[in-house]
């Protein structure tokens, strides 16, 4: 069992033990530039960097925490310790995760199977998660968090009219939320950018990613700092919760897929085809559990930007990160945004922020980056993989529509000043020659600061010129926050983007919508030609004087010429004394709501369980807990609750929230169904096909089940997250010993979940599936739950599991 405040001062007395006792410096905003650079208005953020005094000088993690330091040292000792033990080369995931291992002497180290306890060097959370996230830590009870965190305002804004009419219609809309997020994040120690700041995760890449660090995210994109060398991990808002609290994180012990590349990029060909065409060969669920780890010559080939890129689409094959070896490209980067005192000292530590020679994958890939074609992927699917060269033919076959409606560039996986400059690249040809997109264009830069230094470099105007039109930096239409107006929902039709994910509606909730995911560039030229059957690299557009031209493959530089232009200040640090500061919810409040804690298991076998649905084929989290319009109720678990498996099929009838109610007979809305079950204390369960949970991080696809009644969710596989979120609430998620037994189990059938009295981990659990004629079939219940997971199970949640040891 964990004393939390043990746990808390344990930790902060090993964090105190620094072999340098130099003066701290680093990244310290009161000390003076160490290189020019332009005068700002007042108003504006300004960074400031100081210079290494020693070789083994503190240097600070971010900008904003100036005395909060990068623990290369810790990181170097333990993976000392535990190369002596298993006496092996590392990979470089290893290094960094084993690195940050509570206790490197005793853990368990198995990849696959052990459960690792971790001490993560941060926390991040976006607006929607962060509204649940910081509800759970204010129930905790505890006064502070016990690692750096930050909240970011990126999901809230609805993409319309352009940036700053969207930007100042979100802050009115979403008054009460924001200020919630301030003023809890000024209580708790928490640091908040605020809306208009851009993207988390590029925001992340800019201030707070290093080579080694660990962060965990509310986010599922969060593996994008893995572009800067860092193992950054996408969690539920519970997971959060126990680092902000100073409490180990668990992690099961991640596999390591190594993808060796080799040749180098050019042409048409960029950062997204690489993992573009790593999604083809692994799909949506071969990542599973496991770190993709990037090596071999070709890397230096590729932008610290597009490495980012590369391992921010990892979350679409189920991977539980990606990651790169440090190289010249990151410490470029690390300079250029003002952090070349921690480029100095991951100089120093270069060993232990690359992988060992010698070092063992449990699956290899190799991608000659010579041969690699542009490649676009969809529609409805992330891994479906297609040659640009080829997606028109396939396109014809398959009775997708040929005509791009709209053009969308930018999101967190493809927003950099690069990618802005390649499409820019593109563009500036079109104009050129007389000619304008044919399909609509939107452009979103990932923060501020892009938005800010392309408008001076030119990139935004080239790209307005070419039709374009500029959106906030936020996350907009890459998850659903669109008012599109252009078509009606079920008119079939076909957009392109350089997002990450295309499920079906995701972008704009018309099931109908025919997305593709492909790079900026590629976007850029597709939307001035408008068809699918263009081909950049081999096929002509006519100009507006009649004369026939090909674009040639866009060139831009990876950073600006001359330093970032900051933009507008706008971030809020967290006081130093927070004891006036007041953070109110209203009781009356349609946005926000105060969590009452779940009930705890009451030590029986789960009888006679009802169906609410029997799901099938894919089931994202998008299908278990909607976004878009539904992204107002994040903070309000009931609200929210409205929306529970709305998208998912019910194999009974084929149709999307249409499920039997098994008292009235009668088919209605889930929530509704589920309600029902509640109000008349009827138990239920969910039963799911593969890769259940997919997608985005969101816990709210674990919280609604829990809160309208659900015990159980039994499927043939889960997404990682999804399964952790689900034990974090006390739910059981379960699989088939036999995937066929999915097919014994009937919408009209009742379950019985037994062996719970002895529920242990490694050891099945018995279903005893009752018919509706009265016969009976017994299958077997696989699960992952390890001895700390199945105390949550038992005291109802992990939140209330911490609450029970901090009164013993």
């Amino acid at each position: 069992m964990i004393d939390i405040e043990r746990e808390r001062q344990r930790h902060r007395r090993r964090e105190k033990q620094a072999p340098c006792q130099e003066p701290d410096v680093g990244l310290d905003p009161g000390i003076p530039r160490s290189r020019p650079g332009p005068k700002k208005a007042l108003g504006v953020r300004q960074y400031h960097v100081a210079s290494v005094l020693c070789q083994r000088a503190k240097v600070a993690m971010s900008h904003f925490e100036p005395h909060e330091y990068i623990r290369y040292d810790l990181l170097e000792k333990n993976i000392d310790i535990v190369r002596k033990r298993l006496n092996r080369p590392l990979t470089l995931s290893e290094k960094i995760v084993y690195g940050h291992l509570d206790d490197p002497a005793k853990q368990d180290i198995e990849r696959g199977k052990t459960y690792l306890r971790l001490r993560p060097d941060r926390v991040a959370m976006q607006d929607a998660t962060a509204q649940m996230a910081m509800l759970q830590f204010i129930s905790s009870g505890l006064p502070k968090v016990a690692v750096p965190s930050t909240i970011h305002c990126d999901h809230l804004i609805e993409a319309q009219l352009g940036g700053e009419k969207d930007l100042r219609r979100a802050k009115d809309i979403n008054q009460e939320v924001y200020n919630f997020l301030a003023t809890a994040g000024a209580k708790y120690g928490v640091g908040f950018w605020r809306p208009g700041s851009g993207i988390i995760h590029q925001i992340i890449l800019e201030n707070y990613a290093y080579p080694g660090v660990l962060l965990i995210g509310t986010d599922s994109h969060t593996p994008n700092g893995g572009g800067l060398g860092g193992i950054c991990i996408g969690v539920g808002g519970a997971d959060a919760v126990d680092v902000m609290a100073g409490i180990p994180w668990e992690l099961k012990c991640p596999k390591v897929i190594g993808v060796k590349l080799t040749g180098s990029l050019s042409g048409w060909t960029s950062p997204k085809d690489v993992i573009l065409k790593v999604a083809g060969i692994l799909t949506v669920k071969g990542g599973t559990g496991a770190i993709v780890e990037y090596h071999g010559p070709g890397v230096d080939s590729i932008s610290c930007t597009g490495m980012a890129t590369i391992c921010n689409m990892g979350a679409e094959i189920g991977a539980t990160t990606s990651v790169f070896p440090y190289n010249h490209r990151m410490k470029k980067y690390l300079s250029k945004t003002g952090r070349e005192e921690i480029a100095k000292l991951a100089d120093e530590y270069k060993d232990h922020l690359v992988p060992d020679p010698g070092c063992h994958y449990d699956q290899l890939i190799e991608i000659n980056l010579n041969e690699l074609k542009p490649h676009i992927n969809g529609p409805f699917t992330p891994d479906l993989a297609h040659p640009v060269a080829e997606v028109g033919t396939v396109a014809e076959k398959e009775g997708w529509p040929l005509d791009i409606r709209v053009g969308l560039i930018g999101s967190c996986t493809n927003s950099s000043y690069e990618d802005m400059g390649r499409s820019a690249a593109v563009a500036k040809q079109a104009l050129a020659h007389g000619l304008k997109c044919k399909s609509q264009f939107t452009i979103t830069p990932g923060s501020e600061q892009i938005r800010a230094t392309i408008e001076r470099d030119g990139y935004a105007q080239v790209l307005r010129e070419v039709g374009g039109v500029v959106l906030a930096n936020a996350c907009g239409p890459c998850i659903g926050q669109w008012d599109r107006k252009d078509t009606k929902k079920g008119e079939k039709n076909t957009i392109v983007t350089s997002y990450n994910r295309n499920f079906t509606g995701r972008n704009d909730a018309n099931p109908e919508t025919h997305a593709f995911v492909t790079s900026p560039e590629i976007v850029t030229a597709l939307a001035i030609a408008g068809t699918l059957k263009f081909n950049p690299e081999t096929d002509f557009l006519t100009g507006k004087d009649g004369k026939k031209f090909k674009l040639e493959a866009p060139d831009a530089d990876e950073l600006p010429r001359a330093e970032f232009d900051p933009g507008q200040d706008t971030y809020q640090h967290p006081p130093k004394d927070s004891s006036g500061q007041r953070v109110d919810v209203s009781p009356t409040s349609q946005r926000l709501q105060l969590l009452e804690p779940f009930d705890k298991w009451d030590g029986k076998d789960l009888e006679d369980l009802q169906i609410l649905i029997k799901v099938k084929g894919k089931c994202t989290t998008d299908h278990i807990s909607a976004a878009g319009p539904w992204l107002k109720f994040r903070g309000h678990l009931d609200n929210i609750s409205n929306n529970l498996l709305i998208g998912a099929i019910n194999i009974e009838n084929g149709k999307a929230n249409s499920v039997r109610n098994a008292v009235t007979q009668e088919f209605g809305p889930v929530p509704d169904t589920a309600r029902y079950y509640k109000k008349h204390g009827i138990r239920w369960v969910v039963i799911g096909d593969e890769n259940y949970g997919e997608g985005s991080s969101r816990e709210h696809a674990a919280l609604e089940p829990r809160h309208l009644g659900g015990r159980a969710i039994i499927t043939k596989s889960f997404a990682r997250i999804h399964e952790t979120n689900l034990k974090k609430q006390g739910l059981l998620p379960l699989t088939f010993a036999d995937p066929a037994d999915y097919n014994k189990i009937h919408p009209v059938d009742k379950l019985t979940i037994q062996g719970l009295k002895d529920f242990a981990p490694g050891k099945p659990l018995k279903c005893i599936i009752k018919h509706p004629n009265g016969t009976q079939e017994t299958i077997l219940l696989n699960h992952t739950f390890n001895e700390t997971q199945i105390e949550w199970f038992r005291a109802g949640s992990a939140l209330n599991r911490m609450k029970e040891l901090q009164q013993q």
